[in-house]
């Protein structure tokens, strides 16, 4: 039976397999008519499934979506094969309609009520599916990362001569200052020599005029005792003849 009330989208629920992860899906409902309908969403599987906006009921021309959450499993299935299913039940209802009127006793079936219903199967997909890369893609990315590395190589030969000729003419500056400096710190040395044995020769002088000064005074004090015996000598030889 054709659905003329509601408009049910997608037609089946892919829900993501994941161990010990919940995972949720989405279906859309469009009411397709000028009248208010009213819906229902049931599962063969309530344990494992939980239905937000299980209920309610829509406008003329309005649309909501319904949020159905899987509860994680605690199993790896070998295949994703599923045989749950879902059933989406409308109905037409009056113009001022509201939550307060719906009952579950609208989807009875009695005479003269029409109930549309909509099943709806559940597929289980890849969490994480891998993405398949076409072989010609493949050759693509292994030419495209060839040539970086091509250009690489060539820009490494282009710079080493450069950085050679860089490295020698460092090396020749800092023999050219070594040598500079050797040269300097030599003329220091010989700086420092000549005013050693400058100064050396001048304590030398003052050595030798030390000694002459002290040899003179010693000289001087001999004649000095001398001076004073003879003295003393004809002072006691004139006494002497004194007395006499």
């Amino acid at each position: 039976m054709s659905n003329r009330l509601l408009r049910v989208h997608p037609s089946e629920l892919k829900i993501p397999y994941e161990v010990k992860r919940k995972r949720s899906c989405c279906m859309q409902l469009t009411n397709r008519t000028d009248q208010c309908v009213a819906f229902k969403v049931k599962t063969t599987n309530p344990r494992k499934y939980s239905v937000r906006h299980a209920c309610g009921i829509l406008l003329p021309r309005s649309s909501c979506d319904i949020t159905v959450t899987m509860q994680a499993p605690h199993e790896v299935l070998s295949d994703y094969h599923c045989r749950d299913k879902f059933l989406v039940q409308s109905v037409v209802v009056g113009h001022r309609a509201t939550m307060r009127d719906f009952a579950p006793e609208l989807f009875a079936k009695v005479p003269g009520r029409v109930i549309e219903e909509f099943k709806l199967r559940v597929v289980y997909v890849a969490a994480n599916p891998p993405s398949p890369v076409p072989e010609e893609e493949e050759e693509e990315e292994e030419e495209e990362d060839a040539s970086p590395r091509s250009e690489v190589t060539s820009y490494e030969v282009k710079i080493s001569p450069a950085f050679d000729a860089v490295s020698t003419r460092t090396y020749t500056s800092e023999a050219k200052v070594s040598s500079a400096e050797d040269a300097s710190v030599e003329s220091a040395v010989d700086t420092e020599r000549e005013y050693s044995v400058e100064e050396n020769q001048k304590l030398q002088q003052q050595m030798e005029l030390l000694r002459a000064a002290r040899s003179s005074q010693q000289g001087f004090s001999v004649m000095f005792v001398l001076l004073v015996f003879m003295s003393s000598v004809c002072i006691g030889h004139l006494m002497k003849q004194i007395k006499v």
